[in-house]
């Protein structure tokens, strides 16, 4: 009795360290001794199968059939704009390199994302004629300097993008 105990005992030890040791394999000659070995040609077949394009996922195929969506674009463009909002800094402070640069390039993806939408640029005619305005002031220039220089318009069209939007929220929610 004591035998058959204890072989039940001891079948699911051998078991779990058959499976340990078999997953405790680890590469000499890879990139790290930690590395786990691959096979070469399991490898080259995953990289085609993901370049194939049955690996294309359905929302990626039918986005690239149809378009981007729009309003997803514009809600999440928005965002990031207002996430702007809480960051700020003093003029010619350490942080205002980032700061001016982010929100002009969040102005950059609204203007784009309002204007790819299916409802079309017009729709958000103000904000685009807004941020076409920022756009022909800084002259493609959009070193810290030159943000610097135009910090008031550059918040301000923020500023009114923001409560615009705000009286818009069917095109952000």
């Amino acid at each position: 009795m004591f035998f058959r105990t204890g072989l039940r005992a001891a079948i699911p030890a051998v078991i779990l360290g058959a499976c340990l040791a078999g997953c405790s394999a680890t590469a000499t000659d890879g990139p790290g001794g930690d590395a786990p070995r691959t096979n070469p040609s399991a490898t080259a077949t995953a990289a085609a199968d993901e370049a194939s394009p049955k690996a294309v996922p359905a929302e990626a195929a039918q986005a690239a059939e149809t378009g981007p969506p729009g309003p997803e674009l514009v809600r999440d463009a928005f965002a990031g704009l207002q996430a702007t909002y809480q960051d700020g800094c003093a003029p010619g402070g350490g942080n205002c390199a980032y700061f001016l640069g982010r929100v002009h390039e969040e102005l950059a993806g609204l203007d784009r994302s309002m204007k790819a939408d299916k409802q079309g640029p017009a729709h958000f005619g103000e904000p685009v004629a807004w941020i076409g305005t920022l756009r022909t002031t800084l002259h493609g220039d959009i070193s810290t300097d030159n943000l610097e220089k135009h910090r008031g318009l550059l918040l301000g069209t923020r500023d009114r993008i923001n409560t615009w939007m705000q009286g818009h929220p069917e095109d952000y929610r």
